[in-house]
């Protein structure tokens, strides 16, 4: 078991135990993985035929200790696909370490300051985030297709003189806001996952 004082190794052993406990207790099999971010948990509460399993209780499996983030495995159907959704993601900035590879990435948990949000334009940047490039990092090294779909909950501020301060109550309330929506786009994606089954990508 991992908590934010002893972070998780993610050995090659310690995934295969965790692994042989989930399929030693649920018959899903799902196809499709969904990672739920800050207070969007209802993107899995629709699923049908639901088995859910929380992560304190499953061997060698990371705990989630972000406010937003309920700390959830659900096992379940939507539109007769099968789906695990994880409810509530790790962040770096929880202790966590990441695979080898080079990228680009705000690890947080403070949000960015202006200095480096002006930094970040200037580089290119259209959004910023804390956790989606190591999730998909650790995918493609699995060889798994990914589609990472983003809410966006704030406007970052270039400018000194603006007084609103970002903060994450601000984020998981614009994300309760419009996670009805966003389910209804998964919803659809998933019905239709089968037209791009096959298809392979680089």
């Amino acid at each position: 078991m991992h908590s934010r004082e002893n972070p998780c190794c993610c050995s090659f052993d310690e995934c295969k135990l965790t692994t042989e406990w989930l399929l030693s207790r649920t018959r899903h099999r799902p196809k499709i993985a969904v990672v739920c971010g800050s207070g969007l948990s209802l993107l899995a509460e629709s699923v049908s035929n639901k088995q859910v399993f929380h992560y304190e209780d499953i061997p060698s499996f990371p705990v989630s200790t972000v406010p937003g983030h309920d700390g959830r495995l659900v096992f379940g159907y939507v539109k007769d696909k099968s789906c695990v959704f994880m409810q509530g993601r790790f962040h770096l900035y929880e202790g966590y370490s990441l695979c080898q590879g080079v990228y680009c990435m705000v690890s947080g948990p403070n949000f960015e300051t202006i200095a480096e949000a002006r930094m970040l334009h200037v580089l290119g940047s259209d959004s910023v985030g804390m956790s989606t490039v190591p999730e998909v990092t650790v995918a493609k090294h699995c060889g798994l297709h990914v589609l990472g779909l983003s809410l966006i909950t704030n406007k970052v501020s270039l400018d000194y003189s603006r007084e609103e301060k970002v903060n994450h109550e601000e984020v998981l309330q614009i994300s309760k806001m419009r996670a009805e929506m966003l389910q209804k786009v998964l919803t659809t994606f998933i019905a239709h996952s089968h037209q791009v089954e096959g298809i392979n990508s680089n």
